[in-house]
């Protein structure tokens, strides 16, 4: 698909839409997201409403209004805006064509951009951000020009009436309007949670006179009717929409009015200067330069704007949610995504919010108790969707057979095991990036503790074949459920139980009287790090067969070798669901998604022999139906040396939303909305895959290969409190420590060490 189709490349920051497609209205309110991890305004138009699909998602506000669906709220929206000039009512309605539209969203600063020309070259022009400095504000100028009119009437106000996708989340609406201070605010609260959620408005008229405002007042909302008189031909209207739970302080109103009387105290300029500064620090440790072809450097930065934007940084009891705050689907809640997708960018660059991730998992490993408990087990297991508790939100019935209507049984939520493990993955991970061992000691151990817990209690001894399975599970691949011995599953059990015992003798050793407080809190047996020790020492580990192939799960091999292909032509219905128990993939080897290789992108324990025979014999088998993973098959392509072959896959992965190839609906589930892991994959396929990045227990390494197609590559690292440039080009790979740096920095490339001192620099020939 051209991209012309959908948007213009001004520049490697800047996305053009020429004219608004109303069967793209769910897209670009999600690619055109302003957030900032609190809040996301999707990017809509001033003039448009719920049938639009507008929305401005609020993290920490979980609440269950239908009964099946805890899902996060959306707050009214204080940028509703109605236009009448000489009584004629003035905007872009999809259908209507009214005005011609063109919009420009900059995603260096999040600044969504709206221009728009309707008769007698009336011009509405509307910029609007979501602050990083003040992480509660919307910041909005409003303003039209070229006015020949006698009359010009505006409505604005605050909207009550939101888009919700499972359930109606707030009543009990009251609000009220200060003349003497230009606010106005739209109290409510949810239903099932009692969440008391305020949206404030501040407003100026910096060009224009105000002839008379009425207040109006509906169920759900509350406006004011201006009428205008132009200034210059023009008016120019500043706003400040502001946004406050009763989750975030005691006195939301106080806070929302407050913050709403500052911001009109300053000017639109001064607040996003502010918040320009923000984004500059972050952009200074988090950009990826890609030089040779602008289309992708815009699609690079496309993915690294929506995984910083979905990350909860301020707090550290909030998950990222798999579609961020894009919409309400996946419940703004977390999966195994965040930690082996979304993390790995910041564990490299913005280590607190790579910590405060992690911290998330401790502060709901109560909800992992619960569940584990719930289902028989011990430890900590932990939700598939997972909110603020850790409680499991993963309906039982997800999907439903679009032929019979009938809802399908999966087992996401008790049979997809690999997130506890993936968890201890992430926690090591962290440890060798930061050398961070108070974390670990204060957080990180109970959690590792509990997780292995939960593996030995969740492991099954085949006395026959004396080793420990894992039986009546699935793996990333989900569409074969009931399986057993899932081989990345396997693989990440012993990985976890591994790590669990290397901190436990650690502790023993240099921190005794930490590890004796742990073990008496959680009450920790010497019994049960023996039994970790024989589990690890004696799981089924699918290995490789003669032809180098490792066996997704027990018996994949006998099923129906087909491909994606031909199962398409099976189906009666395109909306099938493909999956268990008796969708048209159950029964053959075509699979969802990387599974075995995805156990490849985390574990370099392979010959590249294996990895390229079993690549080589996936990947045809493999249907993509998840946007996770195209980055994963790119990750392992590079390391074999398959440049273009890595390329085709940065494609399909950095356009999944630019170029909005996925369905916002499957199964009959609304599951649109920005591609979290997606996003942060494409910062694993240029940094793991391109410049090939590997850390373990020996250090850093990095085996390079570029794409044809691009002409070099380069981005910042941040490695043990060392920071450094990466540039690869075709020809070299270079490394430049920075001058700041305090220790020397010791890396790997082709297996040869070098060691940096600060502000030096290494040129290796390719």
């Amino acid at each position: 698909m051209n991209h012309q189709d959908f948007f213009k490349v001004k520049d490697g920051w800047n996305l053009e839409i020429e004219s608004i497609k109303e069967e793209q209205l769910v897209h670009f309110g999600s690619n055109l997201l302003c957030g900032n991890g609190y809040l996301g305004y999707r990017g809509t138009l001033d003039e448009w409403n719920k049938e639009q699909y507008q929305a401005c998602v609020v993290t920490d506000t979980y609440d269950l209004a239908d009964g099946k669906w805890k899902e996060l709220s959306n707050s009214p929206n204080a940028l509703t805006t109605e236009l009448k000039i000489d009584g004629e009512r003035l905007g872009d309605y999809p259908g209507q064509n009214e005005m011609t539209t063109k919009l420009n969203f900059n995603y260096k600063y999040g600044i969504f951009r709206r221009k728009s020309i309707a008769d007698k070259n009336i011009e509405v022009v509307s910029e609007r951000f979501a602050s990083f400095d003040n992480l509660h504000l919307i910041a909005n100028n409003f303003q039209i020009n070229n006015i020949e009119a006698n009359e010009i009437e505006l409505k604005i106000g605050i909207n009550g009436d939101v888009w919700d996708l499972n359930g109606t989340h707030l009543e009990n609406f009251t609000g009220e309007y200060n003349s003497n201070k230009n606010t106005l605010y739209l109290k409510a609260n949810t239903v099932e949670s009692k969440i008391t959620l305020v949206t404030a408005l501040s407003f100026k008229f910096k060009k224009g006179k105000i002839k008379n405002i009425k207040v109006e007042n509906e169920e759900k909302s509350i406006y004011l009717l201006v009428s205008v008189d132009a200034e210059s031909d023009r008016i120019v209207l500043a706003r400040n929409m502001i946004v406050y739970s009763s989750n975030d302080l005691a006195n939301p109103l106080q806070a929302a009015l407050n913050d709403a009387a500052a911001a009109l105290e300053s000017s639109f300029e001064n607040l996003r200067r502010e918040h320009q500064a923000v984004w500059d620090k972050k952009w200074e440790l988090m950009d990826i330069k890609v030089r040779g072809n602008l289309l992708d450097q815009l699609a690079v930065r496309f993915n690294l704007y929506h995984n910083i934007i979905a990350a909860p940084a301020h707090s550290e009891r909030l998950p990222i949610g798999a579609r961020g705050l894009s919409c309400q689907a996946y419940q703004g809640a977390a999966f195994w995504d965040q930690e082996i997708f979304n993390l790995p960018m910041f564990l490299f660059t913005e280590t607190e919010t790579a910590k405060n991730i992690l911290k998330y998992r401790y502060h709901t490993l109560k909800g992992a108790r619960k569940k584990a408990e719930e289902l028989g087990y011990a430890g900590a297991f932990y939700a598939w969707i997972s909110g603020k508790t850790g409680e499991e939100l993963c309906p039982s019935f997800f999907f439903k057979d679009v032929i019979s209507g009938r809802k399908i049984r999966n087992h996401f939520n008790d049979w997809q095991i690999h997130v506890s493990p993936d968890i201890s993955y992430a926690i090591w991970k962290y440890y060798l990036a930061t050398e961070d061992i108070d974390f670990v000691i204060n957080y990180g151990s109970e959690i590792l503790f509990e997780v292995a817990r939960f593996l030995h209690s969740r492991v099954h001894y085949n006395q026959y074949q004396d080793h420990y399975e894992i039986i009546r599970l699935l793996g990333p691949d989900e569409y074969h459920e009931n399986v057993d011995n899932n081989a990345f599953t396997n693989y990440q059990t012993q990985f976890a139980l591994k790590k669990a015992l290397y901190f436990y003798h650690k502790m023993e050793n240099e921190y005794p009287e930490k590890l004796e407080m742990l073990k008496e809190k959680i009450n920790l047996l010497e019994s049960e790090i023996t039994s970790w020790q024989q589990i690890a020492e004696k799981i089924y580990l699918p290995c490789p067969d003669q032809d180098n192939l490792i066996e997704q799960f027990d018996g994949y091999f006998d099923l129906e070798d087909t491909t994606a292909e031909v199962l398409e032509e099976r189906l009666i219905n395109q909306d099938e669901y493909w999956g268990w128990p008796n969708g048209v993939a159950v029964f053959t080897q075509v699979i969802k998604q990387a599974d075995v290789i995805q156990l490849f992108t985390l574990h370099d324990i392979f010959s590249e022999t294996v990895l390229a025979a079993n690549y080589d014999y996936y990947e045809p088998r493999t249907q993509h139906g998840s946007s996770l993973s195209p980055s994963q098959y790119a990750v392992v392509a590079a390391r074999l040396g398959r440049a273009e072959e890595t390329y085709n896959y940065f494609k399909k992965s950095a356009f999944i939303d630019l170029m909005s190839t996925n369905k916002a609906v499957s199964g009959g589930t609304f599951i649109g909305g920005i591609h979290t892991a997606a996003a942060g994959g494409i910062w694993q396929l240029i940094v793991n895959g391109f410049a090939g990045l590997k850390i373990d227990k020996e250090g850093l390494s990095f085996k390079p290969v570029l794409c044809q197609e691009w002409r070099e590559v380069e981005f910042n690292l941040n490695y043990r409190n060392k920071k450094f440039k990466v540039i690869l080009n075709k020809n070299i790979f270079q490394l430049k420590a920075n001058v700041e740096n305090n220790e020397i920095l010791e890396s790997n490339v082709f297996e040869k060490k070098y060691m940096l001192k600060p502000g030096e620099e290494v040129k290796i020939e390719l």
